[in-house]
């Protein structure tokens, strides 16, 4: 076990919420209200009218962190068959090839991140068609003003981190507004309730033998995850776990998307972070195991319904490899039938994952202090 290592800091709720003093539990619990509210706050918005100008020739998504994980769910659940090109910039630049025929929708909880406002100035600027999601007193409403576009106001629930589904629902409405995404709103309460089904497996007063968020964050405690997903929800979701294993966790979390992996990431089975560093003799089973390291690489599956058979084929050999050579592996499945909720029953149970591996590590899930001190220093 790692040194700061402590079980019994998940065994009740109050042991929990004593080392959770800013309720990030309570904020990863809002998703299924974020979903709601965000249904609302998009009509009353009138996203509805960005059809009167028709299909954009793309959507550009600019946003940062979980603002910039709305476009990869995004692209996730209109698919490989959506009609146009669905993009996600993370930076200061939008491609030069994006005009007045496309839909730049600039996403960001605080509304001041600096990157986003950037693209979305010069998006306003090249006369693009503009949706803009964020807060309600923020410089994305001033923007949206000058440039006529359709602001989104998100309710602030904590972390922007924690705000996921407020930013994304926005977005995904704007898809289902251009003929571009299959998201009818019985999609939209089926996901708030399979959020909630998340949710109550993994409050706080369930014991952890009973809690699989508590369980899997044991499990991973000490060991360096490789996080993998067999589809582009399940990618999504990977990417996401890695961000949170980071901002939550203050852990290392390295992500990974089934097939590419297989090209690359697959041979650090044999390296020497497998276990922590390589036996002199890994094949003699009767060795003197005293000096074996007791931790190393964990593989985390993220599995999804709705896997190509060749797909599904590589995952179960990837996760055979891995055991075959001492490497852990958990494999966390979709829920659901719809890429929405096969995408947020992934992430939900992986949030709830990370603030528990905080917690069972002594480490306050909420601040992010050396973002922080980064961002003092290039201010």
């Amino acid at each position: 076990m790692s040194a700061g290592l402590d079980p019994a800091r998940l065994e009740d709720a109050a042991a929990v919420e004593a080392a959770d003093p800013a309720g990030m539990l309570r904020q990863v619990a809002s998703s299924a209200a974020q979903v709601r509210e965000a249904q609302r706050a998009a009509a009353e918005a009138g996203i509805a009218g960005l059809a009167e100008d028709g299909r954009p020739r793309a959507i550009v998504v600019a946003g940062m962190g979980a603002a910039g994980l709305s476009g990869d769910v995004l692209a996730a659940v209109c698919g490989p068959g959506c009609a146009i090109p669905v993009t996600t910039v993370r930076g200061y630049r939008l491609p030069g090839w994006v005009g007045a025929a496309d839909l730049v929708i600039a996403v960001s909880r605080s509304g001041e991140t600096e990157e986003t406002l950037e693209v979305a100035a010069e998006a306003a600027r090249r006369g693009c068609r503009l949706l803009f999601v964020g807060g309600a007193d923020s410089q994305l409403v001033a923007l949206s003003d000058r440039s006529r576009g359709v602001f989104v106001p998100v309710r602030p629930v904590g972390q922007p981190r924690s705000a996921l589904w407020g930013l994304t629902i926005p977005v995904l409405l704007a898809a289902r507004t251009l003929g571009l995404a299959q998201v009818p709103d019985e999609t939209l309460e089926s996901t708030a309730v399979l959020l909630e089904d998340v949710a109550h497996r993994c409050r706080p007063s369930s014991e952890p033998f009973l809690n699989p968020a508590k369980r899997m964050a044991l499990d991973l405690a000490g060991d360096v995850p490789l996080v993998w997903g067999s589809t582009a929800p399940a990618a999504a979701a990977a990417y996401r776990m890695c961000c949170q294993l980071n901002e939550n966790a203050k852990y290392p979390g390295i992500f990974g998307a089934v097939p590419e992996v297989d090209h690359n990431q697959v041979m650090a089975f044999d390296g020497f972070f497998a276990r922590g560093g390589s036996p002199s003799n890994p094949d003699d089973f009767f060795r003197d195991r005293t000096d074996d390291p007791e931790h190393g690489l964990h593989l985390v599956m993220m599995r999804d319904v709705d896997e190509h058979p060749r797909m599904r084929k590589r995952c179960e050999a990837s996760t055979a490899m891995a055991r075959d050579r001492g490497v852990a592996v958990t494999e966390i499945r979709a829920e659901g039938e719809h890429p929405l909720e096969r995408i947020a029953t992934l992430i939900a149970l992986a949030d709830y994952v990370t603030v528990y591996l905080a917690i069972a590590l002594g480490v306050d899930p909420t601040p992010v202090p050396a973002i922080q001190e980064l961002k003092a220093r290039v201010s």
